[in-house]
């Protein structure tokens, strides 16, 4: 009969909005990120919710206006999107709404539930991939170690290396970029030149993250190696415009940014209907992507 609900009726009768608002800092800093959205957007479309989608470029005062305009709209709860991994404050001010934090944790003093990756994790179980393989000298490139991200990749290889019986003097680490995060200097593809040339190169580089990894195959590249023949390469997020892309394709490890988005929107939908805990920190487990630039030695 082309009636159309009353959406603002419906609201006042069940003091809920059915919408649920996403902000972001740095959209564009890290490949893939914005699968987080996506996540979020399609369960929306399943439950019957609506996104409104705020982005901040990193300035805290557009992020204060922005809370306040979600307030204004009264809607029904708050997910706040880190593009890297990090520890956030969220900027809330006198603002008090259902909030959850995705692919970061709150600082000590801030009481938010929380969902993020285990770069721990996935870190340990690469390094264990390849002392599987037979590798017992290794290289690591490390990421910017401003990242939080990068420091626990870099803690777990460690953890690891040391778990599987590799010897200090086996493992060679270089720093692959540093600065602030979107203008880093890039260090990498002169540190992978430098590691491959060694006499007694390791068996296996890993990169901290796949951009890196690309990186080493040109230097490897560069020196006439051939991957995995002669130098194992690996890297981390599994960045598919590379990771696919290099012959052979690349051993990686996963990032499970659409679930993260996915399951940050349920726990938040959970928040607003009083179900869910305020002190939940639910960490997501990457996977390591074992494809052929990784081999037995």
């Amino acid at each position: 009969l082309g009636n159309i609900p009353n959406l603002e009726e419906k609201r006042i009768r069940s003091n809920r909005t059915k919408t649920i608002g996403i902000i972001t800092d740095f959209i564009s800093t890290t490949p893939y990120s914005g699968d987080i959205v996506r996540g979020v957007q399609d369960w929306a479309g399943e439950k019957g919710r609506t996104v409104l989608l705020a982005n901040t470029d990193g300035d805290p005062e557009r992020e204060a206006n922005i809370w306040r305009t979600f307030k204004a709209h009264r809607i029904d709860g708050v997910l706040h999107v880190a593009m890297y991994h990090r520890v956030v404050a969220p900027a809330a001010g006198d603002v008090t709404m259902p909030t959850v934090l995705v692919n970061s944790h709150p600082e000590d003093g801030y009481v938010y539930p929380s969902i993020e990756p285990d770069d721990f994790g996935g870190s340990f179980d690469l390094t264990q991939h390849l002392i599987a393989l037979g590798h017992r000298r290794l290289g690591y490139i490390r990421l910017n170690p401003i990242l939080l991200g990068a420091n626990q990749r870099l803690e777990a290889f460690l953890a690891a290396a040391q778990a599987g019986g590799i010897a200090e003097s086996d493992t060679i680490i270089r720093l692959g970029m540093e600065g602030p995060v979107g203008r880093e200097t890039n260090y990498v593809y002169r540190e992978a030149l430098d590691i491959l040339s060694m006499s007694n190169r390791p068996t296996a580089l890993i990169c901290g993250n796949d951009e890196m990894a690309l990186q080493a195959y040109l230097a490897a590249l560069s020196l006439g190696l051939r991957v995995p023949d002669d130098i194992t390469i690996v890297g981390f997020d599994d960045f598919r415009t590379v990771s696919l892309a290099l012959k052979p394709e690349l051993t990686t490890v996963a990032l499970p940014y659409y679930d993260l988005g996915w399951q940050g929107a349920d726990m938040l939908d959970q928040l607003v209907q009083g179900k869910g805990s305020e002190t939940e920190r639910r960490i997501l487990r990457c996977k390591v992507v074992a494809r052929r630039s990784s081999a037995l030695v």
